[in-house]
């Protein structure tokens, strides 16, 4: 049987939302981030701001040269957890098999789903509409045979969109595809791609598969499979959280030893205490540090699982003492906790990958 996935994808979401609950902002270019005066970086933009070429992770100095009347908002990360909250409950009324790829995107197998509906393009318009009507903001939504084929389709027609790749319209629909949209494959792997013929993905099926292997390793049997339009991939409906983490970038470089100490073990405790309210240990603390010069650097150690906040902190605050910190400046610090075990047995249903960013970074 075919099946039917459909990747839903919510419309500049941060940003969004803010619009949604400000009426003075709707129309105008917004991004949601940090101050353009304290290294802060696009997290969202409007599609109003997108069209000064505003996009996330951008400098939001650099965003405010684009488009000096932009509208900047501090993130307010409660409040869209609480709305992605309300589109995920939406896509599991319809089918049990949804998995969240973040807080504003997933994707759904209805093949069979609570409505009967046959046609995943139905499907879509009514979680579209039930999307709308519950939030007041809009999806895009792809509609295909595979996951690969489904995620590009929602960018299609991108705001509002749907985009129904049916399996007789796969290969014409892969004729117009560049390698960039190629999974796994970033601006780098696609200039070396590029460097050799490949422009197209269809052009990889045809490449020479030494020319294919140097340019993209182990990625080469992947991007074959790609190339026409095979991906096996299921819909994975649980994904326990493999990590969490937090980062900072500071207005102005650190120096103090004892400052960048205070300020790892704070975000390690936080991670402790995230990993508390959802009744898991960890077995990895990591730090991140960047110097001055964006020269970064990650140090890690495992032990036994724990979610105690002086055990993960001394932790992290110990790695310290195998960076730099201290002698260099330091622009960016990061903790975070990985390998987590639930306290409730292997069946336990726990969120996906947090991240958790400062405004002010």
């Amino acid at each position: 049987m075919t099946r039917r996935i459909i990747h839903i994808d919510m419309d500049a979401f941060y940003a969004s939302v803010e619009q949604r609950d400000k009426p003075e902002i709707r129309g105008r270019p917004v991004a949601v981030g940090g101050s353009p005066k304290e290294r802060g970086v696009v997290a969202a933009a409007s599609y109003e701001a997108r069209r000064y070429g505003v996009h996330s992770a951008m400098p939001m100095s650099r965003a405010v040269r684009l488009c000096p009347e932009l509208f900047i908002i501090s993130p307010n990360f409660t409040k869209y957890r609480s709305v992605s909250g309300q589109v995920m409950a939406i896509l599991r009324d319809v089918t049990p098999f949804v998995e969240p790829l973040s807080l504003d995107e997933a994707y759904l197998d209805v093949t069979e789903n609570a409505w009967g509906e046959p046609l995943g393009v139905n499907v879509a318009k009514r979680v579209k509409a039930a999307i709308l009507e519950m939030t007041g903001l809009t999806a895009s939504a792809g509609v295909a045979p595979n996951k690969f084929l489904a995620k590009i389709a929602s960018g299609w027609r991108k705001p509002d969109g749907l985009t129904v790749v049916a399996p007789e319209r796969v290969e014409s629909f892969l004729q117009q595809l560049s390698v960039d949209v190629l999974w796994g494959v970033g601006p780098v792997t696609a200039k070396r791609l590029r460097a050799c013929g490949i422009e197209r993905v269809v052009d990889v099926r045809t490449a020479d598969p030494e020319v294919l292997r140097n340019a993209v390793g182990s990625l080469a049997e992947w991007l074959r499979k790609l190339a026409v339009g095979e991906d096996d991939r299921p819909v994975e409906p649980s994904r326990p959280s493999k990590s969490s983490s937090s980062e900072i970038t500071y207005a102005e470089d650190l120096m103090d030893l004892a400052r960048i100490r205070e300020e790892i073990a704070t975000m390690a405790r936080d991670n402790a205490m995230w990993l508390g309210r959802k009744r898991l240990t960890a077995r990895t603390v990591t730090i991140k540090v960047r110097y001055d010069d964006f020269v970064t650097i990650t140090r890690s150690h495992s032990h036994v699982a724990t979610n105690d906040p002086d055990d993960i902190a001394q932790r992290a605050v110990t790695l310290l003492e195998k960076t730099e910190a201290g002698r260099r400046p330091v622009r960016l610090l990061g903790a975070g906790v990985h390998n987590l075990e639930s306290l409730d047995g292997p069946d336990h249903d726990s969120e996906g990958p947090q991240l958790r960013l400062d405004s002010s970074g």
